[in-house]
Protein backbone atom coordinates (compact mmCIF):
# COMPACT_ATOMS: atom_id res chain seq x y z
CA UNK A 1 0.00 0.00 0.00
CA UNK A 2 1.30 3.55 -1.60
CA UNK A 3 0.13 6.76 1.18
CA UNK A 4 1.12 10.87 0.57
CA UNK A 5 3.89 11.58 2.95
CA UNK A 6 3.71 15.38 3.24
CA UNK A 7 6.99 15.23 5.08
CA UNK A 8 8.19 18.96 3.59
CA UNK A 9 11.52 20.24 1.67
CA UNK A 10 13.39 18.63 4.77
CA UNK A 11 13.32 15.46 3.83
CA UNK A 12 11.40 15.16 0.71
CA UNK A 13 7.65 14.56 0.42
CA UNK A 14 6.34 11.71 -1.59
CA UNK A 15 4.72 8.50 -1.69
CA UNK A 16 6.14 6.27 0.66
CA UNK A 17 5.66 1.95 1.40
CA UNK A 18 4.52 1.11 4.90
CA UNK A 19 5.97 -2.29 4.31
CA UNK A 20 8.50 -3.81 2.31
CA UNK A 21 10.92 -1.94 -0.09
CA UNK A 22 9.41 -3.06 -3.49
CA UNK A 23 10.49 0.05 -6.27
CA UNK A 24 9.17 -1.89 -9.06
CA UNK A 25 5.83 -1.36 -7.96
CA UNK A 26 6.72 2.38 -7.11
CA UNK A 27 8.11 2.83 -10.94
CA UNK A 28 5.31 0.91 -12.28
CA UNK A 29 2.72 3.58 -10.56
CA UNK A 30 5.05 6.55 -11.37
CA UNK A 31 5.06 5.44 -15.01
CA UNK A 32 1.43 5.23 -15.16
CA UNK A 33 0.94 8.54 -13.44
CA UNK A 34 3.31 10.42 -15.94
CA UNK A 35 3.18 8.33 -18.93
CA UNK A 36 2.35 11.28 -20.94
CA UNK A 37 5.28 12.94 -19.84
CA UNK A 38 7.61 13.97 -22.74
CA UNK A 39 10.17 11.27 -22.55
CA UNK A 40 12.70 13.36 -24.16
CA UNK A 41 13.97 15.21 -21.13
CA UNK A 42 15.50 12.89 -18.43
CA UNK A 43 14.47 14.38 -15.20
CA UNK A 44 11.37 15.25 -16.18
CA UNK A 45 9.43 12.18 -14.08
CA UNK A 46 10.74 10.11 -10.87
CA UNK A 47 12.24 6.63 -11.00
CA UNK A 48 12.68 3.61 -8.66
CA UNK A 49 16.24 1.72 -8.07
CA UNK A 50 15.76 -1.73 -8.98
CA UNK A 51 18.33 -3.61 -6.48
CA UNK A 52 17.78 -2.13 -2.95
CA UNK A 53 18.43 -3.79 0.66
CA UNK A 54 18.93 -2.73 4.05
CA UNK A 55 22.00 -3.20 5.97
CA UNK A 56 23.76 -2.24 8.85
CA UNK A 57 26.07 0.40 9.72
CA UNK A 58 28.33 -0.09 12.60
CA UNK A 59 29.11 2.63 15.06
CA UNK A 60 32.43 3.41 17.55
CA UNK A 61 30.44 3.30 19.88
CA UNK A 62 26.64 2.45 20.52
CA UNK A 63 24.03 0.47 18.56
CA UNK A 64 24.85 0.61 14.32
CA UNK A 65 22.41 1.99 11.70
CA UNK A 66 20.22 1.14 10.06
CA UNK A 67 20.72 2.12 6.33
CA UNK A 68 19.33 1.77 2.89
CA UNK A 69 21.32 0.44 -0.40
CA UNK A 70 21.31 0.54 -3.66
CA UNK A 71 23.49 -0.91 -6.51
CA UNK A 72 23.50 -0.87 -9.25
CA UNK A 73 22.90 -3.60 -12.22
CA UNK A 74 26.45 -4.20 -12.76
CA UNK A 75 30.06 -3.55 -11.19
CA UNK A 76 30.54 -0.17 -10.05
CA UNK A 77 31.87 2.42 -11.83
CA UNK A 78 31.65 5.22 -10.01
CA UNK A 79 32.48 6.13 -6.54
CA UNK A 80 30.40 4.72 -3.69
CA UNK A 81 27.68 8.01 -2.66
CA UNK A 82 26.52 8.44 0.96
CA UNK A 83 23.25 10.29 0.13
CA UNK A 84 22.15 12.42 3.68
CA UNK A 85 18.33 12.13 4.48
CA UNK A 86 17.17 15.42 5.30
CA UNK A 87 15.20 16.96 8.73
CA UNK A 88 12.30 14.39 8.12
CA UNK A 89 14.29 11.46 8.41
CA UNK A 90 14.10 8.32 6.35
CA UNK A 91 11.78 6.63 8.42
CA UNK A 92 10.07 6.88 12.29
CA UNK A 93 11.95 4.16 14.30
CA UNK A 94 8.64 1.82 14.50
CA UNK A 95 8.48 1.47 11.00
CA UNK A 96 10.03 -0.36 8.38
CA UNK A 97 13.17 1.50 6.44
CA UNK A 98 12.57 2.83 3.15
CA UNK A 99 13.13 5.83 0.70
CA UNK A 100 11.23 8.88 0.05
CA UNK A 101 10.44 9.78 -3.59
CA UNK A 102 12.98 12.27 -4.27
CA UNK A 103 15.10 9.93 -2.33
CA UNK A 104 14.30 6.88 -4.41
CA UNK A 105 14.62 9.15 -7.65
CA UNK A 106 17.97 10.10 -7.32
CA UNK A 107 19.07 6.42 -6.06
CA UNK A 108 18.01 5.24 -9.14
CA UNK A 109 19.70 7.71 -11.39
CA UNK A 110 22.87 7.43 -9.44
CA UNK A 111 22.80 3.48 -9.85
CA UNK A 112 22.57 4.02 -13.49
CA UNK A 113 25.27 6.16 -13.87
CA UNK A 114 27.25 3.44 -11.99
CA UNK A 115 27.33 4.77 -8.07
CA UNK A 116 26.33 3.00 -5.05
CA UNK A 117 24.23 4.41 -3.18
CA UNK A 118 24.00 4.68 0.81
CA UNK A 119 20.89 6.20 2.99
CA UNK A 120 22.02 6.08 6.56
CA UNK A 121 19.40 6.16 9.08
CA UNK A 122 20.97 8.71 11.67
CA UNK A 123 16.94 9.33 13.02
CA UNK A 124 14.99 6.35 13.31
CA UNK A 125 18.33 3.94 14.11
CA UNK A 126 18.12 6.36 17.49
CA UNK A 127 14.81 6.77 18.16
CA UNK A 128 14.03 9.86 16.99
CA UNK A 129 11.17 11.17 14.74
CA UNK A 130 11.73 14.35 12.91
CA UNK A 131 14.16 17.40 13.64
CA UNK A 132 12.13 19.90 11.48
CA UNK A 133 11.89 23.09 13.37
CA UNK A 134 13.01 21.07 16.51
CA UNK A 135 15.39 22.90 18.80
CA UNK A 136 18.32 21.52 20.17
CA UNK A 137 17.34 17.75 18.41
CA UNK A 138 20.15 15.51 19.78
CA UNK A 139 21.05 14.48 16.10
CA UNK A 140 22.14 17.76 14.87
CA UNK A 141 24.98 17.65 11.81
CA UNK A 142 27.91 17.62 13.87
CA UNK A 143 26.77 14.13 15.66
CA UNK A 144 25.76 13.39 12.01
CA UNK A 145 29.44 13.89 10.98
CA UNK A 146 30.48 10.72 13.07
CA UNK A 147 27.53 8.53 11.30
CA UNK A 148 29.00 9.90 7.74
CA UNK A 149 32.71 8.73 8.77
CA UNK A 150 31.39 5.41 9.33
CA UNK A 151 29.47 5.03 6.94
CA UNK A 152 31.95 5.74 4.57
CA UNK A 153 34.75 3.63 5.79
CA UNK A 154 31.74 0.68 6.26
CA UNK A 155 31.17 0.79 2.29
CA UNK A 156 35.44 1.42 1.33
CA UNK A 157 35.10 -2.07 3.24
CA UNK A 158 32.71 -3.84 0.92
CA UNK A 159 33.45 -5.83 -2.25
CA UNK A 160 31.42 -3.50 -4.46
CA UNK A 161 32.88 -0.76 -3.87
CA UNK A 162 35.59 1.56 -5.78
CA UNK A 163 38.85 2.78 -4.00
CA UNK A 164 39.29 6.86 -3.69
CA UNK A 165 36.77 7.71 -1.03
CA UNK A 166 32.95 8.54 -1.09
CA UNK A 167 30.79 11.26 -2.31
CA UNK A 168 28.66 13.11 -0.09
CA UNK A 169 25.23 14.00 -0.93
CA UNK A 170 22.90 15.64 1.24
CA UNK A 171 19.38 17.76 1.40
CA UNK A 172 18.76 20.58 3.84
CA UNK A 173 19.99 18.61 7.14
CA UNK A 174 21.65 16.00 5.65
CA UNK A 175 23.14 19.20 3.37
CA UNK A 176 24.56 20.74 6.47
CA UNK A 177 25.61 17.29 7.31
CA UNK A 178 27.69 16.91 4.21
CA UNK A 179 29.34 20.25 4.97
CA UNK A 180 30.17 19.13 8.48
CA UNK A 181 31.08 15.72 7.33
CA UNK A 182 33.56 16.94 4.71
CA UNK A 183 35.20 19.73 7.45
CA UNK A 184 38.71 19.05 8.26
CA UNK A 185 40.91 17.39 9.35
CA UNK A 186 39.35 14.25 7.69
CA UNK A 187 40.79 10.97 7.22
CA UNK A 188 42.63 10.67 4.20
CA UNK A 189 41.11 8.70 1.16
CA UNK A 190 37.89 8.69 3.23
CA UNK A 191 35.60 11.55 1.07
CA UNK A 192 36.68 12.64 -1.90
CA UNK A 193 33.86 15.51 -2.35
CA UNK A 194 30.61 16.54 -0.97
CA UNK A 195 27.29 18.20 -2.85
CA UNK A 196 24.62 19.65 -0.19
CA UNK A 197 21.11 20.30 -1.48
CA UNK A 198 19.62 23.56 0.21
CA UNK A 199 22.36 23.17 3.49
CA UNK A 200 21.17 25.49 6.70
CA UNK A 201 24.95 27.64 6.92
CA UNK A 202 24.23 29.89 9.42
CA UNK A 203 25.71 27.52 12.41
CA UNK A 204 28.22 26.34 9.98
CA UNK A 205 29.35 29.39 9.46
CA UNK A 206 29.28 30.67 12.78
CA UNK A 207 31.82 27.78 13.42
CA UNK A 208 35.40 28.78 13.11
CA UNK A 209 37.43 28.09 11.61
CA UNK A 210 35.55 25.90 9.03
CA UNK A 211 36.70 24.67 6.03
CA UNK A 212 36.16 21.70 3.61
CA UNK A 213 38.88 19.39 3.20
CA UNK A 214 37.84 18.33 -0.26
CA UNK A 215 36.04 20.40 -3.34
CA UNK A 216 32.18 20.82 -1.96
CA UNK A 217 29.24 21.69 -4.50
CA UNK A 218 26.15 23.58 -2.80
CA UNK A 219 23.40 24.11 -4.79
CA UNK A 220 20.63 26.48 -3.33
CA UNK A 221 17.51 28.26 -4.19
CA UNK A 222 16.83 31.87 -4.30
CA UNK A 223 13.65 32.37 -2.89
CA UNK A 224 14.53 29.79 0.20
CA UNK A 225 13.04 30.95 3.09
CA UNK A 226 14.35 28.31 5.47
CA UNK A 227 17.54 27.95 4.77
CA UNK A 228 18.53 31.32 2.81
CA UNK A 229 21.08 31.43 0.05
CA UNK A 230 22.43 34.05 1.22
CA UNK A 231 24.31 32.64 4.00
CA UNK A 232 25.32 30.08 2.14
CA UNK A 233 26.88 31.74 -0.50
CA UNK A 234 28.87 33.90 2.44
CA UNK A 235 30.41 30.05 3.46
CA UNK A 236 31.55 30.08 -0.03
CA UNK A 237 33.16 32.88 -0.20
CA UNK A 238 35.58 32.16 2.67
CA UNK A 239 36.68 28.87 0.19
CA UNK A 240 36.52 29.86 -3.14
CA UNK A 241 39.22 27.31 -3.85
CA UNK A 242 37.11 24.62 -3.15
CA UNK A 243 33.40 25.59 -2.27
CA UNK A 244 31.31 26.26 -5.28
CA UNK A 245 28.00 27.37 -5.05
CA UNK A 246 24.79 27.70 -7.60
CA UNK A 247 21.93 29.67 -7.06
CA UNK A 248 18.51 29.39 -8.85
CA UNK A 249 16.59 32.28 -8.81
CA UNK A 250 13.18 31.67 -7.87
CA UNK A 251 13.39 28.28 -6.67
CA UNK A 252 11.81 27.51 -2.81
CA UNK A 253 13.20 24.88 -0.91
CA UNK A 254 13.26 21.48 -1.61
CA UNK A 255 13.30 22.30 -5.10
CA UNK A 256 14.89 19.27 -6.80
CA UNK A 257 11.74 17.06 -5.36
CA UNK A 258 9.65 15.31 -8.51
CA UNK A 259 7.02 17.46 -8.79
CA UNK A 260 4.33 18.48 -5.79
CA UNK A 261 3.51 22.19 -5.60
CA UNK A 262 4.34 25.18 -4.02
CA UNK A 263 2.84 25.40 -0.38
CA UNK A 264 3.77 26.86 3.05
CA UNK A 265 4.66 24.96 6.20
CA UNK A 266 4.38 25.69 10.03
CA UNK A 267 7.19 24.37 11.80
CA UNK A 268 6.85 23.05 15.45
CA UNK A 269 8.83 26.40 16.48
CA UNK A 270 5.99 28.45 15.06
CA UNK A 271 8.28 29.33 11.60
CA UNK A 272 6.47 29.32 8.34
CA UNK A 273 8.16 28.73 5.39
CA UNK A 274 7.58 27.59 1.68
CA UNK A 275 8.85 24.21 0.12
CA UNK A 276 7.91 22.88 -3.25
CA UNK A 277 9.72 21.43 -6.89
CA UNK A 278 10.68 23.89 -9.61
CA UNK A 279 11.03 22.18 -12.62
CA UNK A 280 13.95 24.08 -13.93
CA UNK A 281 15.79 24.15 -11.04
CA UNK A 282 15.64 20.16 -11.04
CA UNK A 283 16.83 19.83 -14.13
CA UNK A 284 19.24 22.39 -14.29
CA UNK A 285 20.85 21.00 -11.05
CA UNK A 286 20.33 17.53 -11.93
CA UNK A 287 22.43 18.22 -14.59
CA UNK A 288 24.76 19.49 -12.88
CA UNK A 289 25.40 17.01 -10.22
CA UNK A 290 25.69 14.63 -12.90
CA UNK A 291 28.85 16.40 -14.67
CA UNK A 292 30.35 16.83 -11.23
CA UNK A 293 29.87 13.55 -10.71
CA UNK A 294 31.76 12.25 -13.83
CA UNK A 295 34.23 14.80 -13.87
CA UNK A 296 35.34 14.47 -10.14
CA UNK A 297 33.52 11.22 -9.20
CA UNK A 298 35.39 8.76 -11.77
CA UNK A 299 31.41 8.05 -13.33
CA UNK A 300 31.08 6.30 -16.69
CA UNK A 301 27.87 7.87 -18.34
Amino acid sequence: MLRRGDRGGGAGGGYRRSGVIRPRCLLLLLLLVTGCADTALPYATARAPRHVQQVSVPLPEGPPLRAVLALPDGPATGATIIALHGCGGLARPERTLRLPLRESDWAARLTEAGHPVLFPDSFGSRGLGEACGVRGFPAGPLVRRGDVHAAAAWAAAQPWARPGGAVLLGWSHGGSTALTGIAEPLPPGLIQAAIAYYPGCFEIGRAAPWRPAAPVLMLLGGADNWTPAAECRALAARSPDRLEQVTYPGAHHGFDAPGGTIRNRTLPNGRMVTVGSDSAARDASMQRVVAYLAARAGAQR
